[in-house]
This record gives structure tokens, sequence and C-alpha cells, in this order.
């Protein structure tokens, strides 16, 4: 028996770390209260194990009387005195026991007891090594589903991926690989839970903090973060030293930042903007490429309504309002959005506009009213047209000469003579 507990002693300390003080400690425990129970259920017994060579030792605990009433725990004077000098009634004297004596039950007990303490050690060696990393990413491996959650495999623990931190759309099996944000630690009365995440805001942002070096050394900073998980992020960035452009640390060259996030996260969007302090110029660049035009705030309930031009309606509210969401949460104000109305020129108003030009030359409105019917809506439009066209037209000789007369004196009066212009070129 003694090289077997040896072997338990030795596997323990190496094997899982648990001293092996603490183990004999243990054993030592189990079987005294095992013996106590069985062979000796109303005396008191003490355990020793060699913690060098595995060997076990008990004895029992025997109250010296003059008359034996319990075999269990008292004895006679006279046998007290082979294992005592001088013993005197009312002393107690220790009898060694043959541990085998001690039976099945009692090595039960041990071999539960082994058990249970190296629960109990994992449970505390888990908490020891996980406590200092919650908010830190993890990676681990899937192990199984369980209604929905995620068991992971991190190190040596077992982790859980609840459905509700979980990405919409992603599909994991077991055996693959996957990196997490370590949300929580819990205590419970089964021990300590790892509560993982990947729809967690931080999760991104330790994203960034790996992937970009501006962002760990606090060049870069992450000023406002938005997100709809599976779908799209917004990363509102500053930067603390004028010649770094946080933008571009962010995506890094030829986007490889960037990418490498996009590629952790599955392919979800991820759109990085300046930061403002004006909440219109932060508005404009949240929501490029469309242009908010007309912005109004109400500062007291943090709402801001603006319009944009209708090809641009459905960027600025995005697919399923998220892109909208998205930019209210990153700015901190409500938004109203609404669509510019564009004013339409009808005909009529045009055709009168046309006419009118016509008749700021001199020609009577009944007339210009014709010719606009006919396409010649404005002085400019006469170029190349004769008398004869207009006769053509419907128009008497002598109207026609009068229109192209008051056509020709307005160019006149709108082109400066060559006269003019070599005067004026030689003053």
């Amino acid at each position: 028996m003694s090289s077997e507990i040896l072997a338990v002693l030795e596997y323990m300390e190496k094997e899982k770390g648990i001293s092996r003080e603490d183990m004999i400690a243990t054993i030592e425990s189990a079987i005294k209260t095992a013996a106590e129970r069985g062979v000796n259920s109303s005396g008191d017994v003490r355990v020793d194990i060699s913690a060098k060579t595995g060997a076990m030792k008990a004895w029992s605990r025997l109250e010296v009387v003059e008359s034996v009433s319990d075999t269990f725990c008292e004895i006679h004077l006279d046998k007290a005195r082979l294992y005592a000098e001088s013993p005197q009634v009312g002393d107690f004297v220790e009898r060694e026991l043959d541990p085998s004596y001690l039976g099945r039950i009692a090595a039960k007990t041990a071999e539960q007891a082994i058990k249970q303490r190296l629960r109990q050690f994992e449970k505390e060696h888990i908490y020891d090594e996980f406590r200092d990393q919650v908010g830190n990413l993890v990676t681990g491996i899937v192990r199984r589903k369980d209604r929905g959650d995620l068991v992971v495999e991190v190190g040596k623990a077992e982790a859980l991926l609840p459905w509700r931190e979980r990405v919409p759309g992603e599909d994991w099996v077991p055996g693959e690989r996957i990196r997490c944000l370590l949300n929580k630690l819990e205590q419970h009365g089964r021990g300590p839970e790892l509560i993982l995440s990947r729809s967690s805001l931080n999760f991104v942002r330790k994203l960034f903090d790996m992937e970009v070096a501006e962002i760990a050394d606090g060049t870069v900073t992450l000023a406002a973060m938005a997100r709809e998980p599976g779908y799209r992020t917004k990363v509102c960035v500053r930067s603390t030293d004028p010649k770094v452009d946080p933008v571009g640390a962010c995506v890094g060259a030829r986007g490889a930042r960037v990418k490498s996030i996009v590629r952790e996260m599955n392919g979800e969007k991820v759109d990085i903007v300046r930061w403002f302090e004006d909440p219109i110029e932060q508005l404009a660049e949240a929501l490029k490429p469309a242009i908010p035009q007309n912005v109004t705030l109400d500062r007291e309930k943090r709402r801001m309504y603006f319009e944009v031009v209708e090809d641009d309606l459905s960027v600025a509210i995005g697919r399923k309002g998220i892109n909208a969401r998205l930019t209210s949460r990153l700015l901190g104000w409500k938004l109203d959005i609404g669509k510019v109305v564009v004013k339409q020129v009808g005909f009529d108003e045009r055709k009168s506009k046309a006419a009118d030009a016509l008749t700021s030359v001199g020609i009577e409105f009944e007339v210009a009213d014709r010719l606009v019917a006919f396409g010649l809506v404005s002085p400019e439009a006469f170029e190349g047209v004769t008398a004869e066209d207009l006769v053509g037209l419907g128009f008497e000789q002598e109207t026609a000469d009068t229109i192209l007369d008051k056509v020709s004196s307005e160019e006149e009066v709108d082109s400066p003579s060559p006269e003019s212009n070599s005067e004026e070129q030689e003053s």
C-alpha cells in the first residue's frame, strides 16, 4: 500500500502541482475519519504517512481504566503497561493498528478524498490563473454545443460562450480554434465559471489594441464605438500627436491592420472615422459618402435633424436602419433624417420664363409666346435664323423683320464693338 500512496503523491506533485504535504494531510484526515466511523466507531485514531516512503501507520488512542466497559476506547491498566511506562488510571495510551485492519471502507474514503481535493485544487487553480485576465482576449478550442451555448477549452479549463454573447451568423464546430473576450469570472458552488464573449464592444476594442501599435502606446485613442454584431462596427478615432493620422494608423499599409481585424470578426464591416469636437462635423464624417444638409440641433434634448438628397437616403439609413442607429450611438445624439425637397420647374413656368426673356428685348408678349412654341426661347437661339425662316413659321414679313432687328440690337448691346475693344486696349 505504501508504494501506491507514494505513486499518488508523486503524480499529484508533478502533474497537478499539488504539494506532497497537502496531499498527505488530505489522505491522513480521510483515513482517520473512515477508521473512526468503521473499525473504531467510538474511539480516536491517529494516522501518519511518511512523505519519503509513503508508508502509513495508524494508532488507536485508549483511556486507561481498571474495569473495561468499551474495548474500542478503553484499555485495562495491566495491558496499558505494554504500550506505556507506568501508566495511571485516567491516562491515555496509543496502540498501533495494522493498516489493513482499517478495511476497504477507509481505502475507498481515501480515494474519494484524493479526487475531491484534486477537483478543489483545479477550481482554485482556474480562479488564480484567470482572475487577472478578465477583459483580455483568450484563445481556445470549441469542444461541444450545449443548448445553443458553446463549451470552449481554454488551457486546462472549460469556458462558456453563451448564445447571447455570440455573433449572429457565426457557426462554430467542435475542434475549431476560436478567439474570445474573457468577459466574466463567476464564482459558483461548483467552482469558478469562465464566461466568454464575441459580441461585446470590448472584443473589438481589444482587437484594435492588439493590431494597432499606436493604440497600444496611447498615441491614438478610440474616442467612441458603436456595433451591431455580425453586421457593422463604427469606430471614431483621434490622435494625441498631430503628426499621426489616426485613421491611417488603424487602417495600416494597404489596409493590412483593419483587414486582420475584419478577418478575426468573420467579415463584419468596420468603418473607421476621424473624431471631431463639433457634432455637425462629426455627423458629416460618420455619414460619408452621404452628405447631410440643413442640419439643426436641439442641444437640450440632444436631438439632431438633417436632410439628405434622395440618392443618399438609403445610404444614410442603411440596411434595416443599421447605419442610422450606429451613427446615433457613435455621436450620442438622436437623429431625425429627412429628404431634401427639390423644386421641379413645370413646363408652363419654363415657357413663361422664356417668353419673358424675349419680351425683355422689346418683342410683344403674344409674338414671344409664339416664338417659344417654335423653340426660339432666348435671343441667342436666333443665331442663323433669317426673316424667310420666320415667314415660313407663319409670321408676316414686317413682323419677322422687327423681331430680327430687336434681337440683333440686343446682341450688339451685349457684345462690345471692335472699336471699343481697341480703345480699351490703347487705354
